[in-house]
């Protein structure tokens, strides 16, 4: 096992993730298995009861762990699926370390943080470093340590690894350190002179070729091609020790099509993202992420609106109207509409009334979660007549409470207290739109993060009315996704599928979102779920062909896991 530990000084926030998710790809390319740890140095257990202001957005994986959302750059990047295991936090260490003592496996002896904390780290990684993401046990671990080298907290573990680097031997093991100027791989703005390269070298008694610039791209999808071109694979292979083959670099030069894709889009496709954190985006990173692969894979380029969903509600217009105002002409120009997941009252008015303007306006609309939830809210209200329709999360006195409360759900503790996880969703429509769009299969495997259901007893209401639950769970006692009759594209999903879309593999509710907004998707489904270079650019444009050399575009399916 080879071990590559990626760290970051002077600032948080400066690329470490990409950075190991782009030395990830690029070691995949050459036919070697690759996993993926990150470290975060703070006490939590898990990332379950962060703010979303706070640390962006709570990646889910299919075991229901709720981690860091760079390992959702892991997965998109390296294209593996990874567990709860895979996010060390200072709270998971210490509470294996106390759990050991209460038991008595120390023997009476006093535990510290050398060597106990410290061997406990060394452990948790070399154990997980085993755990199969592609079938087989992997050849390489890219390990990122969250924050910065010298903060208090990551201290145990800096220690962790200066003792690890000596027990697995130094051809094993390498660190990859990231630091804007002066210190190795440096973010920079522009390309380094090598003159500047060589005095890093000097000063920071690395060699030359150790000095890796990494500027500013264009798109994130050019740093691993970055990484490539100085040279990144050839040291590493010498440095461990790693005999690698030369063979054609299939994975790369999908990349680098995408890559190149990416820089010449024409067309332009805007979506109306209506959240409650939207002053942030990394609160709603993998929501973007899905977006941003849909709209390359049909060669549009993305503009995302973000609203305050309480800008849409009436109380904004008598306090602050030229905010209310603002919000709605951002609305009202998108062309299509996607409500994601949240919880809390507040904004879910302004949520369901931009609902109800995607519906009664025919604009292409996806609910992710509470999204969906809402969905059947608005229709409850303005088209069942039930005007006080609600969740109970938000309103438990309501007469028709369209959406529940879940066994799993516990009021008294919010860590780890929903329907987390992998989930199969059983279609139970031949001809459900979404079935279609994920390659006509009979269910689909995705990740959940909820508290609250949709109320399966009044099912039947809602489709006398041409609102039909097209998909449930396994016991049929779960509604997972919705869709309207006589509309271009309106669709609700309970669980996530953004959690597993993959830059060359988008995922089949946001890509119908994006072919639907650019008046595409009736003829996507037409021709069996394919796209053709020509077909790429909208016919309202009167733009030109694209370039031939982009190959044609097969979407693939999603197969059931």
């Amino acid at each position: 096992m080879k071990y590559i530990l990626v760290t970051g000084g002077v600032i948080s926030g400066i690329g470490k993730g990409i950075i190991a998710s782009s030395v990830g790809t690029i070691l995949k390319s050459c036919g070697l298995h690759v996993t993926a740890i990150k470290i975060d140095p703070y006490i939590n257990i898990d990332a379950g009861t962060f703010s979303p202001y706070e640390h962006g957005e709570v990646f889910v994986l299919d075991d229901g762990g709720e981690v860091d959302l760079d390992l959702g750059n892991y997965e998109r990047f390296l294209d593996i699926r990874l567990t709860r295991d895979n996010n060390l936090t200072t709270g998971k260490i210490y509470q294996s370390v106390i759990n050991k003592e209460r038991r008595g496996d120390y023997l009476g002896k006093t535990v510290q943080v050398v060597p106990h904390i410290t061997d406990a780290i060394q452990e948790w990684v070399v154990n997980q470093a085993r755990v199969p993401v592609d079938d087989v046990e992997p050849q390489i671990c890219v390990i990122e340590l969250g924050g910065t080298v010298g903060d208090i907290e990551s201290m145990p573990f800096i220690e962790a690894f200066r003792q690890f680097q000596f027990k697995v031997k130094r051809e094993n093991f390498c660190n990859i350190h990231v630091s804007l100027i002066p210190q190795i791989m440096c973010r920079c703005s522009a390309p380094l002179e090598n003159s500047v390269k060589e005095k890093i070298s000097m000063f920071c008694h690395v060699e030359p070729e150790q000095v890796i610039c990494v500027h500013d791209v264009a798109c994130i999808y050019r740093v691993p091609l970055l990484l490539e071109d100085q040279g990144v694979v050839g040291y590493l292979s010498r440095r461990l020790k790693m005999p690698i083959e030369a063979q054609p670099r299939k994975l790369l030069t999908k990349w680098k099509e995408m890559s190149d894709r990416s820089d010449r889009l024409l067309e332009h496709c805007s979506i109306a993202l209506v959240g409650k954190y939207t002053k942030f985006s990394d609160s709603y990173a993998s929501v973007i992420k899905a977006l941003e692969h849909s709209a390359l894979a049909i060669s549009h380029k993305l503009e995302v609106k973000f609203i305050d969903c309480a800008g849409l509600e009436p109380a904004t217009l008598q306090e602050e109207p030229v905010k209310y105002h603002q919000a709605w002409q951002k609305l009202c120009s998108a062309d299509g509409i996607l409500v994601p997941g949240g919880f809390g009252v507040r904004g879910t008015e302004g949520k369901i009334h931009a609902i109800n303007w995607a519906r009664i306006q025919k604009k292409p609309f996806l609910g992710v979660c509470l999204g969906m939830q809402l969905a059947v809210c608005e229709f409850a209200r303005n088209v069942l007549g039930w005007k006080d329709a609600n969740s109970t999360e938000f309103d438990p006195e309501s007469k028709h409470p369209v959406v529940i409360d879940m066994p799993e759900h516990n009021p008294g503790q919010m860590g780890g207290t929903m329907r987390l996880g992998r989930r199969r969703t059983i279609f139970k429509s031949n001809t459900s739109v979404l079935r279609q769009l994920y390659g006509n299969v009979e269910y689909v495997d995705e990740r959940h993060r909820h508290r609250f259901e949709v109320n399966p007893e009044l099912k039947s209401h809602f489709e006398e009315k041409g609102f039909h639950f097209v998909g449930e769970d396994v016991e049929g006692e779960r509604m997972e996704v919705i869709e309207l009759d006589d509309h271009p594209y309106f669709v609700g999903v309970q669980y996530h599928p953004e959690f597993t879309s993959r830059p060359i593999k988008p995922s089949p509710p946001y890509l119908g979102l994006l072919l639907a907004a650019s008046g595409k998707l009736q003829g996507y489904l037409h021709k069996g779920c394919r796209l053709s270079p020509r077909e790429n650019y909208s016919d309202r444009s009167g733009s030109s062909t694209p370039d031939s050399e982009i190959s044609e575009l097969k979407m693939p399916s999603i197969s059931p896991q």
